[in-house]
């Protein structure tokens, strides 16, 4: 075994073989917790920013929505922008979603804009302006900037005269040897976005959902194992298994959390939403969360839902495509499934 692919296929068995044990050892209302522990001590923790104040940035009337930028922060010294999409004319108080953009320029990619903040009026890419569609069917929407992308890249990489796509390298690695994670920062970001939407009166905080695209896709589904609160999960461009996306493909670092495949393998893990709706989408021709790994994936998934009495509350879209967000069903099913809670 001179190289090395016999040995790592040997150590994935391994594991997947110490999982199927573990769940028969595990009483079937002792498993779900324990791997939520583990997920959440995978991620590492960040020391919370209570006192700070929400300040609005500016606010912006748009063709049938009101287009808000807001500051907030959820850890000390670290601050972050947020769009906040409002429709207009809208009766009581809102069904919300959470919006998390994959790699890319930014929340601005989702909220119908360009990198330098001017409209985009031209065909929208694989994050298809998803927070607009989404605004469109009378949801509040909150969408933050990931940190990493567009504006909240490091400084060096701002002023790099190389185009550099992400600061996911350098964040993913010192937060690492920190016994940190850029997926742990990237949640405590994202559900200090879910509590200020929650939080405003203009919002039904009992009615929250999260959509998320690609890497936001990671955050999307720890962020919603992470807070029951997050009563609706769409998770488009990412659902797959470990062994057919992050190790069959090369991925950004920002994919990888240490000792995580210990505990389980991605289908489980994301079925830890249980038992909150959930709607899977995929492009059949997605070269990086490939859409047989896709497939596999989803069945198992639906299988847990089962097993934790939920069947049913899981659906899946494969549509024409590639690595890019389809939305020819989801984002009705977000709005139906928001509206009937």
């Amino acid at each position: 075994m001179w190289n090395g692919d016999a040995w790592l296929e040997k150590l994935y068995e391994e594991a997947i073989a110490r999982h199927r044990r573990q769940a028969k050892v595990d009483l079937s209302n002792e498993r779900r917790p324990k791997l939520k522990a583990a997920l959440r001590e995978a991620i590492g923790s960040f020391e919370p920013n209570p006192g700070f104040v929400p300040r609005l940035l500016e606010r912006v009337e748009c063709d049938g929505y009101v287009r808000e930028r807001v500051e907030l922060s959820a850890t000390p010294e670290l601050t972050f922008a947020a769009y906040v999409l409002l429709p207009k004319d809208a009766e009581g108080l809102l069904p919300g979603v959470l919006a998390l953009h994959g790699h890319g320029y930014g929340s601005r990619e989702i909220v119908g804009l360009l990198p330098d903040g001017s409209p985009d009026e031209g065909v929208p890419g694989i994050h298809q302006h998803f927070a607009v569609q989404l605004v469109k069917r009378g949801l509040a929407v909150i969408a933050p900037d990931v940190i990493g992308f567009g504006e909240r890249k490091l400084l060096a990489d701002l002023a790099s005269k190389k185009e550099t796509p992400s600061s996911c390298h350098k964040l993913s690695t010192q937060l690492m040897m920190l016994g940190k994670t850029l997926t742990g920062l990237r949640v405590t970001e994202a559900l200090k976005a879910f509590n200020y939407l929650a939080s405003r009166p203009d919002v039904d905080g009992s009615r929250i959902g999260t959509m998320g695209f690609s890497g936001g896709g990671l955050i999307g589904y720890v962020a919603a194992v992470m807070e029951a609160r997050i009563k609706a999960v769409v998770l488009t461009g990412f659902t797959n298994t470990f062994k057919e996306s992050i190790f069959a493909v090369n991925h950004c670092i920002d994919n990888y959390t240490p000792g995580l495949l210990e505990h389980a393998e991605l289908p489980e893990l994301i079925s830890l939403i249980a038992p909150r709706p959930l709607f899977l989408e995929s492009g059949e021709r997605d070269p990086i969360f490939p859409v047989e790994g896709f497939r596999r994936a989803s069945a198992q998934i639906e299988a847990f839902y089962e097993a934790a009495g939920a069947g049913g509350r899981v659906e899946a879209d494969v549509f024409p495509g590639k690595h890019e967000i389809g939305g020819r069903k989801a984002y009705d099913w977000l709005k139906e499934t928001l509206a009937s809670l």
